[in-house]
């Protein structure tokens, strides 16, 4: 009686092969799809490490206290996200000290580069608040805190123990000094901890280094003056979106 059962696909290839023959079928190698996310998608960087790149791009800086797994992802794979950003033009700075991460926009003499991120600089109440929360976080370092809080009611204070003698629309300044915590909160140098109470973010000390505040100093006693170049957001910078005016 004849045997009419198929032999197994891997047989009959190899018995081919055996002869000297091609096999009948080759089973093309599988693609290794494990780095893809989406439909199409050409990456390589896992994911954690695209969201490190994103959120980069997206925030004023990446924390490790926000952040810490993409943290860890953008120290595990820094030099490919720092040549990303250079194809952009747009340095990634990566501070280890106080676990941050920035991007900056890449200017060079001699090239044509298409800014893809804008200098803006800081609004003279918003750089008041700065200063004020930049000088608790330092204190609260040194007496050996992990932590710096200020209050709202201290920031209002503050900035508006600035305003000149003959000020008069006290509600409006007051807005003023509001709009400007909303500003600091929104771009993480402030994390509201409770209503009224703010965490002061160790970014701070990245956008008013020890060097500036002898500047900053001198153009706060000239009310009338335009903040000095050091008072920019020279490291923090955001994409440029010509659909919207305000900081993202």
């Amino acid at each position: 009686m004849t045997d009419t059962t198929t032999a197994p696909a891997e047989h009959a290839a190899e018995t081919d092969a055996a002869a000297g023959g091609a096999p009948f079928v080759e089973v093309p190698a599988l693609a290794d799809d494990d780095a893809a996310l989406f439909a199409g998608d050409t990456g390589v960087l896992p994911y954690e490490a695209r969201r490190a790149l994103a959120l980069v791009l997206q925030r004023r800086y990446l924390s490790a206290a926000a952040h810490p797994g993409e943290w860890k992802a953008l120290l595990a794979h820094q030099n490919v996200l720092a040549s990303r950003c250079h194809d952009l033009f747009v340095e990634l700075v990566v501070d280890r000290d106080y676990e941050i991460a920035y991007k900056r926009q890449v200017r060079e003499a001699g090239l044509s580069i298409p800014v893809l991120l804008k200098d803006e600089p800081y609004k003279r109440v918003e750089t008041l608040l700065m200063l004020f929360a930049r000088n608790r976080f330092r204190q609260e370092q040194g007496a050996g805190e992990r932590a710096a809080h200020v209050d709202a009611e201290e920031l209002v204070d503050y900035a508006l123990g600035f305003l000149a003698a003959d000020e008069t629309n006290l509600a409006a300044r007051r807005r003023e000094v509001d709009n400007a915590i909303a500003t600091l909160v929104r771009e993480h140098v402030l994390d509201e901890v409770a209503e009224g109470r703010y965490r002061v973010q160790p970014v701070v000390e990245i956008l008013l280094p020890v060097e500036r505040l002898r500047e900053l100093t001198a153009w706060l006693r000239s009310p009338s003056t335009e903040p000095p170049t050091a008072a920019d957001h020279d490291d923090e910078t955001e994409p440029v979106d010509e659909d919207e005016e305000s900081r993202a």
